[in-house]
């Protein structure tokens, strides 16, 4: 059966998916277009992984529906299967196998022409920087090499939908950095990247961003929109000694909306950053404290989700004391 032709990668309509009276993932929709790098951000247990099985047509969904691929995930889960590429959240190669023995095998897994595998294999095994550990036993290598070489088993049938659970979780800064400029060459190349993530930073390097937060859908848009449309208090950066001590003096503030250590400073959120400027700086002063820096800064993503999630904690809360 053939796919209908969409600009859309992936449309999702109330997506759910419940485990008795838990809703693991709460009626969820958006769309993903072709090409793009799609991040999906949010803590650990916010329902990235339940979503990404449901889109893998790993586990079945228990309300709305979607497509991949232009296939539906509730009836054609093997069609979706033969076009997508996954990388699981744990490393999913055999690691008593050589880096060889691994490409030999998902080649096979994925039923790849016996003419086109010498060709295939020479990508994985240049594109992963292993040509001089072909024949090491994948439990050798670093966790970086493992995760480049299961990022090209995942792509060896050249799918053209990937999609990465928590990819870069438990390596380096270095790996995740290199591991991003093949997300980059791979989409360059018309392949589209579903990724989930908890990294703040990793969060920015993709076109369009999904905040799930208790299995909800919070917020979606490009970095810079969620920076300036989702965020409606302003963001100071205070710059002071002895920040963790800071918090507790500014807090209570008048004004103030939340307060969190960022860096070696302050990120606080407040009504308007001009009328909290000299507040700020007096009651620091006040309490012995040197004030360097107290001004506006555009949000981080890591402010925006942070808003977001305490906003829609007050929201619950008041609905429940509402109920009693």
């Amino acid at each position: 059966m053939v796919a209908q032709s969409t600009d859309n990668a992936v449309v999702v309509k109330d997506l759910e998916r419940r485990f008795g009276n838990f809703y693991a993932v709460n009626r969820i929709s958006f769309e993903v277009q072709r090409g793009e790098i799609f991040g999906f951000l949010g803590p650990n247990g916010a329902g990235k992984s339940t979503t990404i099985r449901m889109l893998c047509g790993i586990l079945a969904p228990t309300g709305g529906n979607g497509t991949v691929a232009g296939f539906d995930i509730r009836t054609q889960a093997e069609q979706i299967k033969s076009n997508i590429g996954y990388m699981s959240q744990k490393f999913s190669l055999y690691e008593d196998l050589t880096v060889e023995e691994n490409i030999d095998f998902y080649s096979g897994i994925y039923r790849i022409p016996p003419e086109k595998k010498p060709q295939r294999k020479q990508w994985v095994v240049e594109m992963a920087g292993l040509k001089e550990r072909q024949n090491s036993k994948t439990a050798t290598l670093s966790g970086g090499w493992k995760q480049r070489l299961a990022l090209g088993c995942a792509v060896l049938h050249e799918p053209p939908i990937l999609f990465l659970d928590e990819p870069t979780s438990g390596v380096d800064p270095l790996s995740r950095r290199q591991f991003w400029d093949l997300i980059y060459d791979m989409s360059g190349r018309g392949v589209t990247v579903f990724v989930t993530t908890h990294y703040m930073d990793e969060a920015e390097y993709c076109g369009r961003i999904g905040l799930i937060y208790r299995g909800e859908l919070i917020a979606s848009g490009t970095p810079r929109q969620l920076k300036t449309d989702y965020m409606r208090e302003d963001v100071m950066d205070v710059v002071c000694d002895r920040p963790q001590d800071a918090m507790a003096e500014i807090e209570h503030l008048e004004g103030v909306k939340e307060v969190a250590l960022f860096g070696s400073g302050l990120h606080v959120v407040v009504e308007t950053a001009a009328q909290m400027a000299d507040p700020i700086r007096q009651r620091l002063g006040q309490r012995g404290y040197t004030v360097r820096r107290a001004e506006k800064i555009t949000p981080s993503l890591e402010d925006v989700f942070v808003s977001l999630i305490e906003a829609r904690d007050r929201a619950q809360q008041s609905q429940a004391e509402v109920r009693r």
